[in-house]
């Protein structure tokens, strides 16, 4: 349950003033909840005052780059530099539009470390007018989002790998299941299975699972004989393919009368 508070009445002294409202009670949970918070990413911030052309980067923006603060001049060159070749030519008139109009901007590309790494980062700014006097500087952040990717990769990596193994374990069953039934060596076994695959044109993962389908269906608690394994393999056919006694798939249309 949130530990949100209601908002509570403005309070007034004894001498007529108002008191500031207490302040609503919430915890770190309940703030982590609310704005999505999860992979902790480095983020820096940087400001260009356009009429002098005058950068400034905090120290994380050095930091993702690979520079320490006192290695490089903060500009349009050394951020070029940085920038992967595959993404230099791609150019984003947000910043432009941002700058114009004063709207909020957000952009992403890739970088390359002092050590050769390939960072991606995101770039968000806003073009501000700043007080009177002053002139117009673009402001924002750089968020450098590779943890999130590399957790992105690797949760997709692993579902390949389960699938896999998967896959691996009920070709391994049905051939357990040839060895055990035919007294044939794994070597043979894999040869049955292979060439009903073909036979239909599947991929060996789809055959198996039909074969132990039909198997499942034949046996009831039996088991399983030469002919019903025979049976099994050569029911394999392709996905999709219509049965022949489905007579609503093979049913001829019939011609419109003129």
């Amino acid at each position: 349950m949130s530990s949100f508070t209601q908002p509570q009445p403005t309070l007034v002294d004894d001498a007529g003033g108002e008191l500031a409202p207490p302040s609503p009670g919430f915890s770190a949970g309940d703030l982590s909840r609310a704005l999505g918070l999860g992979t902790n990413l480095l983020v820096g911030r940087y400001s260009v005052e356009l009429a002098s052309g005058t950068w400034w980067w905090s120290d994380e923006v050095y930091t993702m780059h690979g520079w320490r603060r006192d290695e490089v001049e903060p500009g349009l060159e050394a951020l070029r530099s940085r920038k992967h070749p595959d993404d230099r030519s791609r150019v984003v008139r947000a910043a432009g539009e941002a700058l114009r109009l004063g709207r909020p901007f957000a952009c992403a590309h890739r970088i390359v470390d002092r050590k050769g790494r390939t960072r991606s980062v995101v770039v968000t700014g806003q073009g501000s007018q700043g007080p009177p006097g002053r002139s117009p500087e673009l402001v924002g952040y750089v968020v450098d989002v590779t943890p999130v990717q590399k957790e992105a990769l690797a949760r997709r990596s692993d579902g390949v790998v389960n699938r896999a193994f998967v896959s691996q374990a009920m070709i391994e069953q049905v051939k357990g299941v040839i060895v055990a039934v035919r007294g044939v060596d794994e070597a043979a076994a894999t040869d049955a299975l292979v060439a009903a695959a073909k036979g239909a044109g599947v991929s060996l993962r789809l055959a198996a699972d039909q074969v132990m389908a039909a198997l499942r269906a034949s046996e009831h608690g039996a088991a399983v004989t030469h002919d019903m394994l025979d049976s099994a393999l050569e029911a394999v056919q392709p996905v999709g393919r219509p049965r022949s006694h489905d007579p609503l798939l093979t049913r001829r249309p019939r011609k419109l009368q003129s």
